[in-house]
């Protein structure tokens, strides 16, 4: 069994959502100060990351991040190549294939993350249109290999409106810089926030042999 792990390291001066809090890790007990143990503090936003975004994110009652479903984070998914679309996922790309219950889409966006780009605008994203496509076809989690899965700037923020309603998993923050499309199975297990819009993540794919 072959593990590959998908979700970005969380340190300080990683990169965040513009106006999102930064990461911060600092000791409160040090063993070199004398102190029975090491204990730091860490402090950053619910959507760091690798993450995912819970129904309250943008729907006002919507649930949150403890009460998201473990069945639709753990099983088999595929990973789509979509790295020759240049900004907007559509539903042309989504045409063709069935979908599966867990899709990522694997675009230019994960070399961002390899040459360590700071935060950039121009990511590719999922429309309006190809979320409803994903919504309506069943799809319990998508997952994006950037900070978010809508576009920046988005006012109305449909992409997330369409997902969240229809009670999809928005998985955010993936590096799929070194993973081959195909089949897998997927383990995504965040922090169970109790009242938070949504929490940082472990996501990892496994294949057999």
């Amino acid at each position: 069994m072959k593990l590959i792990d998908l979700s970005l390291g969380v340190a300080p001066g990683m990169v965040v959502w513009p106006g999102n809090p930064a990461v911060s890790l600092e000791p409160v007990l040090s063993l070199a100060r004398g102190d029975a143990a090491n204990v730091s503090r860490l402090t950053l936003g619910t959507h760091t990351g690798t993450h995912v975004d819970a129904p309250r994110h943008f729907l006002p009652g919507g649930t949150d991040a403890a009460s998201l479903s473990l069945e639709a984070m753990v099983g088999e998914c595929e990973v789509w190549d979509l790295t020759g679309v240049d900004s907007l996922i559509e539903p042309r790309h989504l045409a063709g294939r069935s979908l599966p219950r867990r899709l990522l889409f694997k675009t230019r966006n994960s070399e961002l993350w390899r040459r360590g780009e700071p935060f950039r605008r121009d990511f590719v994203s999922v429309g309006e249109a190809a979320a409803r496509r994903l919504a309506e076809g069943g799809v319990a989690l998508v997952g994006v290999d950037y900070l978010s899965v809508e576009a920046f700037g988005s006012r109305e923020h449909a992409t997330h409106r369409q997902l969240l309603a229809a009670g999809v998993v928005i998985l955010e923050g993936l590096n799929l810089a070194e993973v081959a499309p195909g089949r897998y199975r997927l383990v995504c297990l965040p922090l169970p926030l109790v009242g938070a819009d949504g929490a940082p993540a472990r996501a990892v794919l496994w294949e057999e042999g």
